[in-house]
Parts: structure tokens; sequence; C-alpha cells
């Protein structure tokens, strides 16, 4: 196949349809055939593709004219017919043949070293690809199907993966569990109250307020919300809210637990809840 109008001789219009390059979508069409020759070979049937900015050679084709390829680290040679098979020793792996395609089959053979020497290497996203579609299997199990060929269409490279897989680690993180408790060791409302606030959310309240203060009761799982416009309005109806829900039940706040953020730790409410003898618990950080 050429690009190269000039090279062919015999040439004759010939629609041989479309073909695309490797990544490139748009491709080209084929207008024509023809033979290129030197003094020594030649070689027929040879696609005219005007976009083509290569010349592809066919090695199937040069071998159906009974010509040897000879490839090396720097070049390649096409030989004349009829040299000798080299002897069996000297033979280290062998692909045969199927129509167009010369396939490799390494069941077939036992090569003296490792049989993933002779296997191209996957790129990183490829071997993070295959990861996920085998459900996170480790990378060592993936090859060893490429060398059974246990999977069907995985292909036959040899898979890596340099970056640790975060679905993995956190999926291998152990966490203590909290134990249930099987009994309430508060015996009245007001003994021990959780809250937290939570926001700037996306989407403002009517009131035009975009944090929110909940607050709920551990005895008999009562809740009180709040709607703030800022964090700094966090004291202030934490204050109005405990002195009115003293009042209106005869019961005494006797213990607040919360994270340690500054809207529950600074100097206005340690100053409030000193005076009215309110104990504080604070949870780690970054848990729930």
């Amino acid at each position: 196949m050429t690009g190269n109008r000039s090279i062919l001789s015999n040439f004759r219009h010939f629609n041989g349809g479309y073909v695309a390059f490797g990544s490139d979508s748009k491709g080209g069409s084929i207008t024509g055939q023809g033979t290129v020759s030197n003094e020594r070979m030649s070689i027929e049937r040879v696609n005219y593709v005007k976009e083509l900015d290569f010349n592809l050679m066919s090695v199937c084709q040069v071998c159906d004219q009974k010509h040897w390829m000879l490839f090396t680290h720097k070049e390649c040679f096409v030989l004349a017919p009829g040299l000798s098979k080299p002897p069996p020793e000297k033979i280290l792996l062998t692909a045969h043949r199927k129509d167009n395609l010369y396939v490799l089959d390494m069941n077939e053979v036992t090569p003296s070293g490792s049989v993933s020497c002779f296997l191209s290497k996957a790129s990183v996203d490829e071997s993070a690809l295959w990861h996920r579609r085998l459900s996170h299997v480790n990378i060592k199990t993936i090859n060893k199907l490429v060398k059974d060929n246990l999977v069907r269409g995985l292909p036959d490279k040899e898979f890596q993966l340099d970056d640790h897989c975060i679905a993995c680690l956190k999926g291998k993180q152990h966490k203590s569990s909290h134990k249930p408790k099987t009994l309430n060791t508060n015996d009245t409302p007001l003994q021990l109250l959780h809250m937290d606030l939570f926001g700037p959310t996306n989407v403002m309240s009517m009131g035009k307020k975009s944090y929110c203060l909940v607050i709920t009761d551990d005895f008999s799982r009562f809740s009180w919300v709040f709607f703030l416009r800022t964090k700094d309005e966090t004291a202030e109806i934490l204050k109005s809210y405990i002195l009115r829900v003293e009042n209106q039940s005869n019961l005494k706040v006797k213990i607040i637990r919360c994270d340690q953020g500054t809207e529950f730790k600074n100097h206005t409410l340690n100053s409030f809840c000193e005076s009215k003898g309110i104990e504080r618990q604070y949870s780690a950080p970054r848990t729930p």
C-alpha cells in the first residue's frame, strides 16, 4: 500500500473500498492498484491510497512469492527463495500462518526462559483497565490468566501496575466497629445531646440561610433543627436553646457531644458551659 503514484507501474483504477490508519479515523480510499519493482524483485497488487503518507509492505505477500524475510535488531532483509530451513535446535519459537496473520501460540513451545519475556508489556492504563474489568484481581493473577489462556479476549501481554489502586487500598483497610449498646445508659431526656453543624449548602433556605445546626437527644432521639446564615450564630443559638429547653422540661442538660469545630470550641460556649456545669465531649477528627 502506498500513497506515491509515481512508483507504481501497470497502474489500473481499482475501487478497493475504505481503509483506516491506526488511530486516524479519517483514513482514505483505495482508488488504484499497480506493481512496485526494482532490478531484482517486483511486488504485485500494491494498493494506491492518495491520503497515505507512508509505504506499507505486506510480509504475507512477499512470502507468497516464495521469498524469505529476515528481521534483525537493525534491518529487515528480503531473501531469495530456496534457502534451507535452520536446524531444530536453532528454532526458539514458531508462529503458524492463519490467513494473512502469523499467530504465535505460546502453549505449543517450551522456551528455556520465562514466557513473559516474549510478550509485549501492556501500558499502565491498559493494565488498570483490565484490573478493574476483572473485579480488581491481583496483577500476578492476571498474568497467570494470560499464560494459561484462561480468559477469552484477554490480550496476550504482560500486565504491570505501578500505581496502587485506590479502591483496593480502601477495601483492604481495617476499621474497628462500634459495639452496639444493648441497654441505654441514659435514663432521662437532655442527659446527653448530640449536635453537629453542616454547610454552606448549595441551595439556600427560604430565609436565605445556608448553614444547618442539628441537635439530637440521645434518650428520646428527638431532634431540633436550626438554620443559620453564618457559623458565628452557633454560640448564641445554643445558649438560647439550652435555657429554653431546660425551662420548658424542668430538666438539665448534662453532657454535650460534638466535633472539634470552632463553632463549638470558642470562648463564649466554654464560659456558658462552665457556668451551667455542662460536660463537653468531643469526637475524634475524621470519624463519624
